[in-house]
C-alpha cells in the first residue's frame, strides 16, 4: 500500500521568533519512503536539524516577524495490515523490564501517575488479567469515559483534568490511557503521526495529525489507540516520547497566531 502524506502549516509571528518543531518522519519509518520528504520552510530559512533523546527528527528556525510556513509532502509504503493483535501476551514484572522502558513508567508533564488516578486504576482494573487484556480494558474505559470534541481542545489539559472533565481530543484520550497504564506498572509512551481514513468510514472532519500510544508487553512494544479503540491501518509515525510535551508539532517562543493548518493522509490507488 502507498500513502501520500504531508501538511501545510502557516504561523503569523509578531516579532522575530525562534520555532522548534517535530515535523519530519521518525527515522524508524524513513526506510519506507518511496518518494522522499519534500520539506521546506517559506520564506526560505536555515534549518538546524537535530535528533532528540527519543530519536525524533527535530528542527529549529529563527524566523522574522510575519508569516512562516512549513510544508511537506512524501509517499510512503505501508504493509496495509491492521495494528498487531496478540491478546495472550502477558506483562513483565518491573524488575524484569529492560532499563530503556523504565522512563515510561514515571510521571511526566501531562501524565500524573502520582495522583488520584493511581488508586482509581488499581481499584478499577486490578481484577483484569495482567498484560494485553488489562491494556484493552483501559482503552475501553477511556474510549467510553471521554467525549471527543474538537471545539473543546486545550493544549494544557492533563490526563487528570481530562479524567475529571470527561472531554478531549486524541491527545487527551492518549494521555489518560498512558497514565492508567503507568499506574499499573505497564510502560507506555506517546506517539504522534499520520492516520488516514483507511479501512474505515471517512471522517467528515478535516484531516489532522493523530495521537496514539505504545505499551511494552512481553518483550516488545505494541500499538493501542484509546480514541478510536480499534486496530487501524496505515499509521505513520512522526515522533514519540513520554507525552505530547516531548513531540511538539511546533513550539513557538513568542506571540503568534495559527493562520493555516492542513494535513494530507491519503491512500493511493495501486
Amino acid at each position: 500500500m502507498l500513502i501520500k502524506i504531508g501538511y501545510n502549516i502557516a504561523l503569523r509571528l509578531f516579532t522575530p521568533t525562534p520555532v522548534i518543531f517535530v515535523l519530519r518522519l521518525h527515522p524508524a519509518r524513513k526506510t519506507d519512503l518511496v518518494e522522499r520528504e519534500d520539506f521546506r520552510v517559506e520564506p526560505s530559512l536555515p534549518v538546524e536539524d537535530y535528533f532528540d533523546n527519543f530519536q525524533n527528527h527535530c528542527g529549529r528556525v529563527n524566523a522574522a516577524s510575519g508569516v512562516v510556513r512549513f510544508q511537506n509532502s512524501a509517499i510512503i509504503s505501508d504493509c496495509g495490515e491492521p495494528d498487531i493483535s496478540e491478546p495472550d501476551v502477558g506483562q513483565s514484572e518491573i524488575n524484569d523490564l529492560p532499563i530503556s522502558t523504565l522512563a515510561f513508567l514515571l510521571p511526566s508533564r501531562y501524565c500524573e501517575v502520582d495522583s488520584e488516578l493511581l488508586n482509581f486504576a488499581w481499584n478499577t482494573f486490578q481484577k483484569t488479567a495482567p498484560g494485553w487484556a488489562r491494556v484493552q480494558a483501559i482503552c475501553d474505559f477511556v474510549h467510553s469515559h471521554l467525549h471527543f470534541d474538537y471545539m473543546q481542545a486545550r493544549s494544557n489539559r492533563t490526563a487528570l483534568e481530562a479524567f475529571r472533565e470527561r472531554v478531549g481530543v486524541c491527545r487527551d484520550f492518549t494521555h489518560l490511557a498512558i497514565t492508567l497504564c503507568r499506574c499499573l506498572n505497564i510502560p507506555a509512551r506517546y506517539v504522534t503521526g499520520y492516520l488516514g481514513d483507511i479501512g474505515v468510514p471517512p471522517d467528515p472532519n478535516p484531516m489532522d495529525f493523530s495521537a496514539w500510544f505504545e505499551v511494552f508487553l512481553g518483550q516488545q512494544w505494541y500499538t493501542f489507540d484509546a480514541r478510536h479503540n480499534r486496530r487501524r491501518i496505515g499509521r505513520v509515525m512522526i515522533g514519540r516520547g513520554r507525552d505530547a510535551g516531548d513531540v511538539p508539532i511546533t513550539m513557538v517562543f513568542g506571540q503568534h497566531l495559527l493562520e493555516h493548518f492542513e494535513v494530507t493522509t491519503q491512500e493511493l490507488e495501486a
